[in-house]
């Protein structure tokens, strides 16, 4: 799914239609007792960082969405009733958390309790007006503060429907969002058609975030993934990784505006080339990281490349077609290497060290370490992402949906970059602070990624093949 912000998904005028939470399951979750099952330590994290953030006085929209198409003008009672059954598929979108002192506790809405109110919010005939519009809607309902933090549109037209869904973090991750356009569009074809959808149940992510925090309790500051990160961060200054060129920030200055760069990086037979040269050392994450490396030590010129690698922690089957935010994330440290291959020996082998760290969440570790990590930015460090997108149901059909992963571009001091293979190819996204020198240095960068992918040897250049969806 291609990575974009909501200005450049392809919004096209029409008739915008809204689904929020009725009050009638506004009003049940009031007086719903605590739910004993704990947040995730990355919910707590994330929403306890929104709140500092916002205590100093700067309200930074951090919400996921995805958008896609569906053909012509969409029945919006079928469409109604696919998004409540989807809703109520995955339990995270109908839990959410209450401060009692400072202290999160959960509360969770039985299936029966939720109810979707639908809005015709009008015709919009400029799509500008329709993009401010929607950004506005979803800055305000999509709030990691508040509850419900999640919001459903429809734009529709004669020829075809656009849907767009927005969440606060705290529900959902980029596999969460990638699922959405097949199973929703799954929905509204069964509903249409009469039929049932016959399918397994879908694991709760509320039920992951105790078994996870229950894990990362049973830990304490003599663990030695305490240990590792401890070394890892003195090595970094004591502090988290950022991105190792000039951003042209100043020390202790206010948050700055971000900007996206979103771009194709390669077409399918490049990235196939890219993926069979990097696949005895791990594929292509692992050449991705191994390129940056060299990249950011020619622009920023430090000897030791130190980040921390995102990876997915659904690790039983359970959690694989389930909503949530399943992240974890391993630190990795690469010397500057003589060529690509060294790099790429150097980040196998880290990563091959450090995986096992992501299985601890980082929030548990930090306060073990004995240092104020007092968050004030919405991001705690840069990361470099890679995913192979490609086998995700109905991946193959994205193009044709329109269908996009968005991102709220707002305030960030740091560089968090996607890097997606999809059957075109391989596709960019990259959020990084609004400066004359960072926008320089991040095109830099892209620009290398870029020749660094396709510079692979001749000989690799295979055609590309369709994944097994297995």
């Amino acid at each position: 799914m291609r990575i974009s912000d909501i200005q450049r998904c392809d919004i096209r005028p029409g008739r915008l239609v809204e689904w929020t939470f009725s009050p009638a399951t506004v009003a049940a979750a009031a007086v719903l007792p605590p739910d004993p099952r704990p947040p995730a330590y990355i919910q707590e994290s994330h929403i306890r960082t929104a709140r500092s953030v916002r205590e100093d006085g700067l309200f930074v929209p951090t919400w996921l969405g995805a958008a896609f198409d569906l053909p012509c003008h969409a029945d919006l009672d079928a469409l109604e009733h696919a998004l409540r059954d989807w809703t109520l598929r995955h339990e995270t979108l109908r839990s959410g958390f209450r401060w009692s002192g400072d202290d999160m506790h959960r509360f969770t809405l039985d299936e029966d309790d939720v109810t979707l109110q639908r809005e015709v919010v009008g015709e919009f005939t400029d799509a500008e007006l329709l993009i401010r519009h929607l950004q506005d809607r979803f800055d305000a309902a999509a709030d990691a503060l508040g509850w419900p933090n999640l919001i459903y549109a429809a734009v529709v037209r004669e020829d075809c429907t656009s849907v767009y869904l927005a969440f606060d973090h705290t529900n959902v991750d980029a596999y969460s969002l990638q699922r959405i356009p097949d199973e929703i569009h799954e929905l509204y074809t069964a509903r249409l058609a009469g039929r049932p959808v016959v399918g397994s149940p879908v694991g709760s992510y509320v039920d992951f975030c105790e078994q996870e925090r229950a894990n990362a309790d049973a830990i304490d500051d003599t663990h030695t993934i305490v240990a590792r990160w401890r070394e890892f961060i003195g090595r970094c200054g004591g502090r988290l990784p950022e991105f190792p060129v000039d951003l042209g920030l100043e020390p202790g200055g206010v948050l700055p505006v971000q900007k996206l760069v979103r771009e194709p990086l390669v077409d399918a037979d490049a990235a196939a080339a890219f993926e069979a040269y990097c696949r005895p050392y791990g594929g292509s994450l692992v050449g991705i990281l191994a390129a940056t490396s060299l990249i950011v030590h020619e622009l920023g010129g430090q000897p030791i490349y130190r980040t921390v690698v995102p990876f997915h922690t659904r690790l039983k089957s359970a959690w694989s077609d389930s909503v949530g935010w399943y992240v974890g994330g391993a630190p990795i440290e690469v010397p500057a290497a003589r060529d690509f291959d060294g790099a790429l020996a150097s980040v196998r082998a880290e990563l091959q060290a450090s995986r096992s760290l992501a299985r601890i969440p980082l929030a548990r570790v930090l306060p073990l370490l004995g240092t104020d990590f007092r968050p004030t930015s919405p991001d705690l460090y840069s990361i470099i992402s890679y995913v192979d997108a490609r086998v995700v149901p109905g991946s193959a059909r994205w193009a044709e949906q329109k269908a996009y992963g968005l991102l709220r571009v707002s305030y960030g001091d740091q560089v968090c970059a996607w890097v997606n293979r999809l059957h075109e190819g391989l596709w960019l996204a990259c959020r990084y602070p609004d400066t004359d020198l960072a926008s320089k240095n991040v095109c830099l960068y892209v620009e290398r990624l870029r020749d660094s992918i396709l510079s692979v040897p001749a000989r690799n250049r295979v055609p590309a093949v369709k994944p097994s969806s297995a």
